[in-house]
């Protein structure tokens, strides 16, 4: 068995098992995800496990094999059992489902529980046919009655997910009564999870363990909902809504990297890069890693023309800042799907941070025609809007999107930088504490916050925010630079300098302001070397990149005055960065000529001294008209 996973026949059969499982139980996000996955795999591949599953049932004897939902259903996925054998049998190395001792092992059913199983569900068949037609009504308190009778698993999942989306509708509305109260509590209580999780309490099944892990993230009881996702996987890894809620469960890359040791699936499988991507995408910390594990998955061997996949990555690309790239990934994928609707919003967010306002309206008048209550659509509105400055049309919009979706972050999110945009702090801070409440794990509410109190002058709250801020996202530069900001402002130089070094870390080597920003403040702590050696940096970077002499000269001059003030200056450094300013068009040349003089007849006078250095000899600056000594090192340009 070859311990590298590879996509064959098996995985279509597997793929359309779980859109008709999903589909049959209410999963209406899985079974779409399966769909489109499936519809990715070549035609050959799906054609042929057409075939052998026909000729599978034709020729089978027994029934339960054919409705099995352990592991047999799935043999890209070994069990332990499976494992032994290939050991015993075979001259090829077994392969473990994880590497990890504590991964929990693959779920199976018991032969004679599946065949019972499988005649309950026969008698509960149309009971839940029934069921699934009201689900799709969104008539949950329907399903419910219809199923009080259903004996099978299959049953006890609907009803008991059908209560819960009862449930919350009610929790939903109830939280909607209180909207502009000070008493509406910060997202909305569902009272029902305790009871709804006694009736999954002693789950086995695979789905009644991911309404179990379900209801424990809701609950706020994380570590035991981990479990009880991984369990569900382990029965029936094609669910997708389980990874994502596990997804949900992990807060930061290193949480990821640990908990994907425990996964019990092979670590080459796609379904194990597809969780990775995704997660670290949600968390908005993927890296070139991701984008090369999106391309492996839609090449010939997986996936090819997945459009799920290909938004993945635009997604990937958009967090790296790279939107040409993720725009041309984007049209790609609307050239062969014109009606997605899913990620419009990510792709709408590239148009505006490029400022392409001819695309944009294109594109929202064309979404907006297809279907105006989906909160991304919304979403892509409020970014046409907000580009033409037409900041009220765009909270409109946005709030339209949370009406819609409670949960959507990204509409509370951009609702808040539009009340920026409109100087109004105190709803800007409340649309953002709203998205904070939402997910406390993306960067860009609490920037926001931080920008809001800021703009109110209140920069102990602001430096707060950006703190929460930078420890979600350690490599922002932004996120460094806006709080360096803030300790200045309070008076706290040291720490301002210490933000804008960690800010260089992942700057462009050809950034020049933070390292202006630095000298000014070494400048300002009296200590001359170090504000010299960040204007060398600056000079460096300009000479290496052509920039013009005006972008630099200030810092020309800084390095010569240091140099000519301190004890054995480097004069002919000193002389260089002179005759440059001093041979331009920029302002400072009478400046930078005065200093000249005083470099050449100091650099005589030790050339007279046969060489020997002036020794601890101070030189004295020239003056200004004015009779003022001319200042060492002024502040650097902002």
């Amino acid at each position: 068995m070859s311990s590298v996973f590879q996509v064959d026949a098996q995985t279509a059969t597997n793929l359309r098992r779980a859109a008709k499982e999903c589909s049959e139980r209410g999963l209406v996000v899985a079974a779409k995800w399966a769909s489109e996955l499936l519809l990715a795999l070549p035609f050959a591949k799906r054609r042929s496990t057409s075939i052998s599953q026909q000729v599978l049932n034709f020729s089978t004897s027994t029934p339960a094999r054919e409705k099995s939902l352990g592991p047999t259903a799935f043999p890209d996925v070994p069990s332990p059992l499976s494992v032994q054998a290939t050991t015993q049998n075979s001259e090829l190395p077994a392969v473990t489902p994880s590497h990890h001792p504590d991964a929990p092992k693959l779920y199976e059913h018991p032969a004679d529980a599946r065949v019972l199983e499988n005649e309950l569900e026969d008698k509960d068949i149309d009971l839940l046919d029934a069921a699934r037609a009201f689900i799709e009504s969104r008539e949950f308190s329907r399903a419910i009655h219809v199923l009080k009778d259903g004996r099978s698993a299959k049953a006890r999942f609907v009803r008991v997910y059908s209560t819960f989306m009862a449930s919350e509708k009610k929790a939903m509305r109830d939280w909607h009564k209180l909207d502009n109260n000070r008493l509406q509590p910060p997202v909305p209580v569902n009272n029902s999870l305790g009871g709804l999780l006694d009736e999954v309490q002693d789950a086995g099944d695979p789905w009644l363990l991911f309404l179990k892990a379900l209801f424990l993230s809701r609950l706020s009881r994380r570590e035991e909902a981990i479990e009880c996702a991984l369990l569900s996987i382990s029965g029936f890894p094609w669910n997708w809504s389980c990874w994502t809620l596990l997804g949900s469960c992990i807060s930061d890359g290193e949480e990821l990297s640990s908990l994907l040791q425990l996964v019990p699936l092979l670590p080459t499988h796609p379904l194990v890069h597809m969780f990775q991507v995704k997660t670290l995408s949600e968390l908005h910390q993927p890296t070139e890693n991701e984008l090369a594990l999106c391309d492996r998955l839609l090449s010939q061997e997986f996936f090819p023309g997945s459009v799920w996949l290909m938004s993945l990555r635009a997604c990937v690309l958009y967090h790296l800042h790279e939107f040409g790239q993720a725009e041309q990934q984007f049209e790609k994928i609307l050239v062969i799907d014109p009606y997605r609707i899913d990620d419009i919003d990510i792709y709408s967010n590239i148009l505006y941070v490029t400022d392409n306002r001819l695309k944009l309206s294109r594109l929202a008048h064309e979404f907006l025609a297809l279907e105006k209550d989906r909160p991304e659509i919304c979403c892509l509105v409020g970014n046409h809007y907000s580009l033409r400055a037409e900041h009220e049309k765009a909270v409109k919009y946005f709030r339209r999107a949370t009406q819609l979706d409670r949960t959507y972050l990204s509409a509370w999110t951009l609702m808040g930088h539009e009340y920026v945009e409109m100087k109004n702090s105190h709803a800007a801070i409340e649309a953002y504490r709203r998205a904070v409440d939402v997910n406390r794990k993306d960067y860009r509410a609490w920037y926001g916050l931080g920008q809001a109190y800021e703009l109110l002058s209140m920069h102990h709250y602001s430096l707060y925010y950006y703190q929460r801020a930078t420890a979600l996202r350690p490599y922002d530069i932004r996120l460094w630079q806006a709080q360096g900001l803030c300790y200045e402002e309070i008076g706290r130089r040291r720490e301002a300098i210490e933000c804008y070094k960690r800010a260089l870390i992942p700057a462009d080597p050809h950034e020049i302001n933070i390292n202006l920003k630095l000298a000014t403040l070494y400048t300002s702590l009296d200590d001359l070397a170090e504000a010299v050696a960040y204007h060398r940096r600056v000079v460096e970077v300009c000479q290496a990149d052509l920039r013009p002499i005006q972008e630099y000269a200030k810092s020309c001059l800084q390095v010569a005055e240091y140099h000519l003030r301190v004890a054995g200056g480097d004069l002919y450094l000193a002389k260089e960065y002179l005759e440059r300013v001093a041979n331009s068009n920029a302002e400072d040349v009478m400046k930078a000529t005065e200093l000249l003089k005083v470099v050449k007849s100091t650099l005589q006078a030790r050339s007279q001294n046969n060489g020997t250095e002036l020794g601890g000899q101070t030189v004295a600056l020239p003056l200004e008209p004015d009779g003022e000594v001319l200042e060492g090192l002024g502040p650097g340009p902002r």
